[in-house]
Parts: structure tokens; C-alpha cells; sequence
């Protein structure tokens, strides 16, 4: 099964929900579009004790942490879908978007659309701050508009029990997972919201 990690916008938490995700499910990791350092696909590789889990490499990897379509602009390529084929694994695939849903790949096509060229179920990242709701409920409309197949969501940041409510009360959604805010990430801290994931995965 292939799953699309995407978010509400950038530096939401999509590379640790991914990491997390991918020790819960023991499934490969794939970031098609690198924008920039550090690796995404890197830091995942230190997150995760799966010695039989492949990172993949990506498909397009960018010099400048941009949005794609700028940062490919900038190395003189187009980023096209065509271009895009789906890793061969037996495992799970955990797929790592760039940015938020509508993030440009080109002038055509947002980042989202990869979900669907790949058939993957959406887990959707909520970091919560002072305008969270309002960013996460557009987002899930789009989705819902589109018609992806969101398998729930992941909050990421300080509990905000209101916030919370209201967007799962009106997306509909499950909570698939609550990371809090933690001083400093390492294997343990990934391998406990892993086995947290796997309570509430259906």
C-alpha cells in the first residue's frame, strides 16, 4: 500500500509523521522531490531501526530549498509527472511530499497530484498554532473536492484539545496520532509514537 504524506504547509512535521509511520508499518521510504539540504530521506534513515527498510532515492533532487518549480527553474529543468515511477518494493511505501498540498511542481501541477498518480492514501500533517484550523480545513476541503482518499490525520506540536475538535468535528477525519512537542528526536522517541500509530491505525 502507498501512502502520501503531505501537510497544511511547510516545516508542519511531515518528515518525522513519515519516519514514524514507516517504523509503525515496517515500509519503505520514498521523497520524490529534494529541494534543497538537508536530505529528507537522510534524516528519516537515522530515525528508524528497520535494517530491512530501503530509502529510495528521488526522482528530482534540487539545489535550492525553494519551491520546486522555482528551485527546478533554477537548475534548468521542468519537473514533469511523466518522470515519476513508483519504487519496487514489497514493503509498504511511505511517500513524503514537498511543502503543502498545493506546493507547485511546475506551472501545471501541484505536489498533491503525485498522490494520485501513485494511488496513495493521504495522511495529512496538522501542526497546531494561531491559525491552524483555518489552513487545515481549506486543505481537507480541497482534498475532499479532489476526492483523495485521506486515510486520517496526524497533529504535530503542543495539544490544543479545541483546535483539535473542531477540525476532526468538521473534516471528518480520524486522528491517526498527537506528537507532542519533544526536546530533541531520537530512535526511542520515533519507536514510542510508532507503537502509539499502530493503536489507531485501521
Amino acid at each position: 500500500m502507498n501512502y502520501f504524506v503531505t501537510a497544511i504547509g511547510t516545516d508542519s512535521g511531515k518528515t518525522l509523521a513519515s519516519a514514524i509511520l514507516c517504523e509503525a508499518l515496517h515500509a519503505d521510504y520514498w521523497k520524490p522531490v529534494q529541494a534543497g539540504l538537508p536530505r529528507d530521506a537522510d534524516t528519516v534513515r537515522s530515525l528508524i531501526s528497520g535494517a530491512d527498510l530501503k530509502i529510495h532515492d528521488e526522482t528530482y533532487f534540487l539545489k535550492t530549498p525553494a519551491s520546486p518549480h522555482a528551485a527546478a527553474k533554477l537548475d534548468d529543468i521542468t519537473i514533469s509527472l511523466d518522470n515519476f515511477n513508483t519504487p519496487i518494493t514489497k514493503n509498504d511505501l511511505i511517500i513524503e511530499g514537498a511543502g503543502g498540498c498545493l506546493v507547485p511542481l511546475n506551472d501545471h501541477d501541484f505536489v498533491i497530484a503525485l498522490a494520485k498518480k501513485f494511488e496513495a492514501e493521504v495522511v495529512l500533517v496538522s501542526n497546531l498554532y494561531l491559525g491552524s484550523i483555518n489552513h487545515t480545513l481549506l486543505t481537507a476541503e480541497y482534498l475532499k473536492k479532489q476526492k483523495f482518499k485521506v486515510k486520517g490525520i496526524i497533529f504535530n506540536g503542543q495539544a490544543n484539545p479545541e483546535s483539535e475538535a473542531i477540525i476532526l468535528k468538521h473534516t471528518g477525519y480520524p486522528c491517526l496520532l498527537h506528537i507532542q512537542q519533544e526536546e530533541k528526536i531520537t530512535l526511542d522517541i520515533v519507536f514510542k509514537y510508532a507503537e502509539m500509530l499502530k493503536e489507531n491505525w485501521r
